[in-house]
């Protein structure tokens, strides 16, 4: 049985669907959409071989013909070269404004597709089908697509919100051990960042998830219906959604200082930036020493990294990490900004943080 999360953003209005099976009832789901039966579908060779039959048999079944084009797997295809071979071939396909792209995949995936879609015609209307745990909590709802340059992570892109968003929780059981924890960086984040009740219900409950559907299910659903509550009161982020960014700064410089390779996930680097956002706000005064202690606890009972020195391989140092988040979106005017907490489930945005503050956390953790 799904649960239904309504994002209202008036004429951009939209569904979040979410629950085990949606892919064999993608048909019926997204045929109500369709001025003509046919969409595109683009996803990537390691999501394919995995769920693409099933997706093209449940839009068949509902009379819908689909092509797709298959991506290259991993963070460098969030670049200009695969943009330009999804648009190009979007068209090539004759992909109209009133049509429907899918994205079936994980965050990649979806940022690009959807960033396709943008700018696609002046715009073409698409549809999420997030397959990794981090994809459906996180960057399936909200309309921030885009890509990644050799400057910073997410620098070129979009608002672009979606039609629809089926996340089917059942396929996260195809996900690695460590892809789910990944993931689960970003389930966390929200219980930091504004709801210190679903925190406490994580520690007491995350272990289960990979095993357990319904506790997934709840924390998938609660974590969207947080998101989906910030979007529709910030959908821009001129204000509260910049929220929806703790652990990012740091995360970010993380990923770019690796390469956005597989030494570090984005979901690890946010597990991270977490971590060091509660260190920061503590040496800070603005929270107990008792607050990241905690973070970094239910981090180690999770099995994920918490501290530069669970990044494998060598990092840059401290001032060439705090170069790599001068890049970050969220700079105003130069500052960095980061986002803080006075405790667990009380984050805030502030550019009011000294570099020496900084390297004496980052030095802290290596």
């Amino acid at each position: 049985m799904s649960q239904t999360v309504h994002v209202p953003l008036q004429d951009r209005a939209y569904d979040v669907r979410i629950g085990a099976g949606l892919i064999a009832r993608a048909g019926a789901e997204i045929a109500p959409l369709l001025a003509r039966p046919r969409v595109a579908i683009v996803t990537d060779a390691n999501v394919a071989p995995l769920h693409l039959a099933a997706l093209e048999a449940a839009l068949k079944g509902s009379g819908i013909a689909s092509e797709a084009l298959i991506l290259p797997a991993g963070e460098a295809t969030k670049s200009w070269p695969q943009l330009t071979r999804c648009v190009e071939w979007l068209l090539e396909q004759k992909i109209e404004r009133r049509d429907v792209v899918i994205a079936l995949g994980g965050g990649v995936i979806g940022d690009l597709v959807g960033f396709a879609a943008a700018i696609l015609r002046r715009g073409v209307r698409f549809v999420q089908m997030p397959t990794t745990l981090l994809a459906q909590v996180d960057s399936s709802v909200g309309g921030k697509t885009g890509i990644n340059s050799g400057h910073g992570k997410n620098l070129i892109g979009a608002f672009h919100q979606p039609a629809l968003v089926l996340a089917d929780t059942a396929v996260l059981d195809t996900l690695s051990p460590r892809d789910f924890r990944a993931g689960y960086g970003e389930v966390m984040k929200y219980g930091l960042l504004g709801d210190a009740a679903f925190f406490a219900w994580l520690e007491d409950h995350a272990t289960t998830l990979q095993d357990d559907m319904a506790a997934r299910d709840h924390a998938v659903a609660h974590s969207v219906a947080m998101k989906a509550g910030i979007v529709a009161r910030d959908e821009t982020e001129q204000g509260e959604r910049a929220l929806l960014n703790l652990g990012h700064t740091f995360g970010h410089a993380l990923e770019a200082a690796t390469g956005y390779s597989d030494r570090l996930l984005h979901g690890e680097g946010v597990a991270i930036g977490c971590a060091l956002a509660f260190e920061l706000s503590a040496r800070l005064g603005l929270c107990s020493q008792e607050e990241p202690s905690r973070v970094a606890a239910h981090l180690a009972a999770m099995g994920m990294p918490s501290g530069l020195e669970d990044v494998p391989g060598e990092l840059p140092d401290d001032d060439a990490l705090i170069a790599l988040m001068g890049q970050d979106k969220k700079v105003v005017d130069g500052k960095l900004r980061f986002i803080l907490a006075r405790g667990i489930g009380e984050a805030f945005a502030t550019d009011e943080v000294q570099r020496d503050d900084l390297r004496e956390v980052l030095a802290a953790t290596r």
